[in-house]
């Protein structure tokens, strides 16, 4: 299966978010495709993300690995990078390696914009 990204911005209390929607699966061979993507974004100024992983089927550690360079780029702005994530399958992935510590997860993008940082 294939990676599929669109992006939007949102505005909530705290300011404009960058929603990333993700679908499909962020493996080895697609995992490039999303780097570049937030990549892009945060070189285009955008340094509070959303990345809404409601539609992701499959995410292996090349995908996490990922993730990780982008909360590292968008800190390095002083930003932020929340995770939006429901399925069991893939929560248990960022329990097992103690990434819950290190993203905030939440269920909705609603939520995730409306969050305080």
């Amino acid at each position: 299966m294939d990676l599929s990204l669109s992006t939007r911005n949102v505005s909530g209390p705290n300011g404009d978010r960058t929603v990333v929607e993700v679908g499909g699966e962020i493996d080895v061979y697609t995992a490039p495709k999303l780097r570049e993507q937030l990549v892009e974004l945060v070189n285009d100024g955008s340094f509070h993300l959303v990345v809404d992983m409601e539609g992701v089927d499959f995410l292996d550690s090349t995908g996490l690995g990922v993730l990780v360079g982008g909360l590292k780029r968008v800190r390095a702005h002083e930003g932020s990078l929340r995770l939006v994530c429901n399925q069991e399958r893939i929560l248990k992935i960022f329990r097992i390696t103690g990434l819950t510590k290190v993203f905030p997860i939440h269920t909705s993008v609603e939520e995730a914009v409306n969050a305080t940082d």
